[in-house]
């Protein structure tokens, strides 16, 4: 992981560069949870072609009609009828539905479970497919689309098409976000030193009032509070990459790190666009479009608030067991 995580930064930097390496959201989580969950029939039908980047994927779990980061709520539902599952409910936000070849969903199967977390079971959807409706493409405040309203009526999948077993959902649903916040963690990383880049370059030329703008120390605050986050961003994404990597709990350091990231990248950019000035605020250069991109970050993959929760839950916990906090602060030997 800490590999992807430096392609992954390096391809950000331009728009398209994920699309070219093919390591775009959400294509890149569904390729690491098909290989982890799938039997080696549906690797061979979707995770081989979504590899070479023949076809499209989307994650179908999100609900309006419950909070999207707590998935033990959602409604969207199944019953087994012989061979066949029958798929019923209504999914919100799913991005690269509108094109998408094929859908990992997740749906409701189990009544009453011994824990919340056994509820909900994930299965594999051809797409197109009768009982699948995308209701529309739902525009966001940057102007773009991608992420459609689905509704499912009656749809039917054999048996086969379960990925992973029944009341496994969840438990696949975090398996892929905890490396996919990372991904996204990357990305906003490459976002937020273009930013900075453009931030330095435009105080060393522009001038204003006697001198150029990386003189002023009003300027220079700006420059070194997004240079401290941006180191900041990099350390706490690769320890927790490293983290993965060994096999060791993680779930701390990704919460802390998609939390951070998030809301250093929307800081950085703010303070890229105050440096242009009018410039900024324009469509002139790519920073408008990053910032009105950058503030979906803040709750993709579970809202800053859910993220603080967890973490302040596993900081308590570990003081509780161990006497000290150093096991939920990355554990490390300082």
């Amino acid at each position: 992981h800490v590999a992807l995580e430096m392609v992954q930064a390096e391809a950000a930097k331009s728009y398209y560069g994920p699309w070219v390496l093919n390591c775009q959201a959400p294509d890149e989580g569904n390729m690491h949870t098909l290989l982890h969950w799938a039997t080696p029939a549906q690797a061979e039908k979707y995770l081989k072609p979504l590899c070479q980047g023949t076809v499209w994927s989307c994650f179908a779990m999100t609900e309006p009609e419950v909070a999207g980061s707590d998935p033990t709520l959602i409604r969207s539902n199944g019953y087994q009828d012989g061979e066949e599952w029958v798929l019923n409910g209504h999914k919100w936000f799913i991005s690269n539905a509108h094109r998408a070849d094929f859908a990992i969903l997740i749906v409701r199967t189990e009544d009453d479970p011994d824990l919340p977390q056994a509820a909900n079971t994930a299965f594999i959807v051809d797409l197109p497919t009768p009982g699948w409706t995308e209701v529309r493409q739902i525009e966001t405040m940057h102007g773009g689309t991608g992420h459609s309203e689905i509704l499912i009526e009656d749809l039917r999948l054999h048996e086969s098409q379960m990925l992973g077993g029944p009341g496994q959902g969840h438990l696949l649903g975090q398996y892929r976000l905890g490396p996919a916040r990372l991904a996204h963690c990357m990305r906003w990383i490459a976002q937020a030193e273009t930013a900075l880049d453009m931030m330095v370059a435009r105080s060393l030329d522009r001038y204003s009032h006697g001198s150029i703008l990386a003189e002023k120390q009003g300027i220079q605050w700006m420059i070194a509070d997004s240079a401290m986050e941006l180191y900041q961003c990099k350390l706490m994404v690769l320890h927790a990459a490293s983290k993965i990597d060994a096999n060791e709990d993680f779930k701390s350091e990704v919460s802390m790190a998609k939390h951070f990231v998030a809301n250093s990248l929307n800081r950085i950019i703010d303070r890229a666009i105050q440096v242009h000035g009018a410039l900024g605020y324009s469509t002139d250069t790519p920073l408008a479009h990053m910032f009105q991109h950058a503030r979906w970050a803040r709750f993709a993959d579970g809202a800053d608030e859910v993220h603080q929760m967890r973490i302040a839950q596993r900081t308590i916990a570990a003081y509780k067991d161990h006497g000290t906090t150093k096991s939920a602060t990355g554990n490390l030997p300082v």
